[in-house]
């Protein structure tokens, strides 16, 4: 049985961006690792966006904006976001970037199969394959299991579902500088349902009807409504590229609570998703940072998770839409008809003081917070 320093069960985004951190740190190269998946990510099965005022993976930015519009049934209003750009990457570009770095340290290597089992032993970890065992120091898990979560009602449960369309119509209809960061004058038929349009070129762009919901809705719901939106925007004639569909858990379950001393749970598994947002990469960034410098001093993974006063605000903001979950729109429209569009997005970049925090939630819906608050002081 071959046995290495760190194992990493899955290779998403999370396990990716943490061997890529660890592998920049230059503090890992005398440590064997391996990444097992099923999935080789020889294929664009996915698109990343986040803002940002830096230069974040720019080799692999395939498109940048300055403006956002946001919309619901009464306003509409484009959001001037300087210093911030709006970026996107393509899942296949990420992946490319990794592998190719993995590919130039002969100790991390990579195995094609299904993980079937993970434990934590005496004094090693092990991991079994369909047809291999392995053992190691240390797990780095980001399979993620729902029922954990849907197990327990503590802390509620909504998915960010959607399925979208990279289309490219024959009439130029696109402003390929602005990108549709939510618009909300879709019938939202008691849930929070918004469009989600990235424009790359006049006649391009990628549509996505989005949910933040508790259940999923049958494909041909979403393919419907993205139907009835190109037809909305005057696109007569067009053609699906491709396209991709996802669901991303929004919850502030303690998923660090399941770590053990040898075992850790990232991405997904381990809470790494903005709950309020659904917002992944951005945040994984930042955790890949802080876990591969956590490495760097400590053994021990129980003591690696802080609670913050964001995911506080987090946890209120999932109890009030999984309640209610028709108050989406108004939700984020009080934000976006009058706030500033900068400090929205340093609130929601977890980097805001108390002070601009308060500045921030002020504008939201008093009533169903302060209930959502008095609620949940009583179930902790």
């Amino acid at each position: 049985m071959q046995h290495y320093n760190y194992i990493f069960t899955g290779s998403g985004l999370s396990a990716l961006m943490t061997v890529y951190e660890m592998i920049q740190s230059g503090k890992f190269v005398d440590k064997s690792i391996l990444l097992i998946d099923q999935n080789l990510k020889k294929s664009n099965d996915r698109t990343w966006c986040f803002w940002d005022n830096g230069n974040l993976f720019e080799p692999v930015i395939s498109k940048k904006w300055d403006i956002a519009y946001f919309a619901n049934e009464n306003f509409q209003r484009n959001l001037e976001l300087n210093p911030y750009q709006y970026k996107m990457i393509r899942g296949i570009d990420f992946y490319n970037l990794v592998f190719e770095k993995i590919t130039k340290h002969k100790s991390i290597q990579f195995h094609n199969e299904q993980v079937l089992s993970y434990e934590q032993l005496e004094n090693h970890c092990l991991v079994k394959t369909e047809s291999s065992s392995f053992s190691c120091d240390k797990i780095f898990n980001s399979i993620f299991i729902p029922e954990v979560v849907k197990t327990q009602m503590k802390y509620p449960l909504l998915q960010q579902h959607f399925i979208g369309w990279f289309i490219k119509s024959k009439e130029d209809t696109f402003n390929p500088n602005l990108a549709t960061f939510m618009d909300f004058s879709i019938e939202q038929k008691g849930n929070t349902r918004f469009m989600y349009v990235l424009p790359t070129s006049t006649n391009e762009a990628l549509l996505e009807y989005t949910l933040f919901s508790a259940d999923l809705l049958p494909k041909q719901e979403y393919e419907t409504e993205i139907i009835n939106y190109i037809k909305k925007l005057g696109i007569t004639d067009y053609e699906i590229i491709a396209k991709e569909q996802g669901n991303i858990p929004m919850t502030s379950y303690p998923f660090w609570k399941h770590n053990t001393k040898n075992i850790i749970n990232i991405g997904s598994a381990g809470g790494w998703t903005k709950a309020s947002t659904g917002f992944t990469f951005k945040n994984t960034i930042k955790k890949s940072k802080q876990l591969t410098q956590f490495l760097e001093n400590e053994t021990d993974f129980r003591k690696f998770h802080k609670k913050d006063k964001f995911w506080f605000y987090d946890l209120l903001f999932i109890d009030v839409l999984f309640k209610n979950n028709a108050l989406g729109s108004s939700v984020f429209s009080s934000l976006f008809q009058k706030g500033d569009p900068k400090l929205i997005f340093k609130f929601l970049d977890e980097q805001t003081s108390l002070l601009e925090d308060f500045s921030v939630m002020l504008k939201c819906p008093t009533i169903p917070f302060m209930k959502a608050l008095i609620s949940r002081l009583f179930r902790f």
